[in-house]
């Protein structure tokens, strides 16, 4: 009876020793690899060879002398890691083509009434004095307990019109700063034989025709332009119940440097590039067009006034005449109606004013 007490002890000492070597054996290989998310598989890592480790280690050195490392982004920065992927590229803008002008239109990824609107209106423009011009939606994830869902749709909309450009980053307003650099990587990857680009709000009319006349004009730089309604010598407001306070802490300047308004602004497609390489300079403020403006003034570039302050208008009275129209380059609205009523009546012959 002892015996078979000492044979049972003797292999339950065996067994738990075997589980224990088993589970460190896990731990350890888990190490090499990493979690593609909680409870979801374990994405193989890299080689576990010394000479993959040496390299990655010098990589992350040299990365990490490179870029200032940031505190924690706060209330009036965003986390902009650079390290986001594209997860919906299936346009062949700038990849099978070469356009002289590319429409990059951000938009919330439940905006899918805009995009129609925008693809049975100005965004279907494709030839324009000469010119190719071709329209892309930029996007985030969506949010919310129907994101799942809506990601669905996103896709079958992907493969109907080919034109959503979509990142692993959140879509939200307080992420337009991350939504408008991955433009731009997007842009500097894919763009550089195209000649111009205009980021533009999908609550804004675009008139085409007149857009491609001024990018035309000889007297338009073709390099380090950039163009909109520029905001000169703009106050950083220090009002806390102002939606975009700014404490002297993070900026101790009375005044932003000029920057285009986000509303809708025009760029020559060497400035994606060069913005990129700056910004690993300058702590990126959840204000996106200003955050633009500190990179352009970190290039030691200033954004240009257009050749009419009338061509860019962000606070119209309405409805605007045909006068107005016939002028006009971008200009908010109240909504597709209307956005679809002023690109009708900016077809046709042009009013006298």
């Amino acid at each position: 009876m002892e015996d078979g007490r000492r044979l049972l002890k003797h292999s339950f000492t065996c067994i738990l020793g075997a589980v224990t070597v088993f589970l460190v054996y896990l731990y350890f290989d888990g190490e090499s690899g990493s979690w593609d998310a909680p409870g979801l598989r374990r994405v193989a890592g890299p080689s576990s060879s010394s000479s993959s480790s040496a390299a990655a280690a010098a990589a992350a050195a040299a990365a990490a002398a490179a870029e200032p490392q940031w505190e924690d982004p706060g209330p009036y920065h965003v986390a902009y890691p650079r390290n986001y992927r594209f997860i919906m590229d299936e346009t062949p803008t700038c990849k099978s083509t070469t356009p002289f002008l590319v429409l990059m239109v951000p938009v919330a990824p439940g905006g899918v009434a805009a995009r129609d609107a925008i693809r049975r209106t100005w965004g279907k423009e494709k030839l324009v004095l000469g010119q190719l011009v071709e329209t892309v939606f930029i996007l985030g994830l969506p949010g919310g307990a129907d994101a799942e869902q809506q990601q669905e749709k996103l896709e079958q909309e992907s493969l109907q019109h080919r034109d959503l450009i979509q990142s692993n980053f959140q879509d939200s307003y307080l992420n337009l700063t991350i939504k408008t650099m991955v433009m731009l990587e997007w842009l500097a990857a894919h763009c550089v034989k195209a000649s111009y680009a205009i980021k533009i709000d999908s609550d804004v009319l675009l008139h085409v025709q007149n857009l491609v006349k001024l990018l035309l004009d000889p007297n338009t730089a073709k390099q380090n332009y950039m163009t909109g309604l520029v905001w000169w010598h703009s106050p950083v407001l220090r009002n806390p119940f102002n939606k975009f306070y700014m404490p002297r802490e993070v900026i101790a300047e009375p005044e932003y440097p000029p920057y285009p308004l986000g509303m809708a602004y025009v760029m020559s497609l060497d400035l994606p590039g060069k913005v990129l390489g700056v910004s690993p300079q300058i702590k990126p403020l959840y204000i996106e067009d200003v955050y633009l403006g500190m990179c352009l003034k970190r290039l030691g570039i200033s954004p240009t006034d257009p050749p009419e302050n009338t061509m860019f208008i962000v606070d119209p009275s309405h409805p605007l005449s045909g006068c107005s129209l016939s002028g006009v380059i971008a200009v908010t609205t109240t909504g597709i109606p209307q956005m679809t009523s002023y690109w009708q009546r900016s077809r046709q012959p042009e009013a006298k004013c």
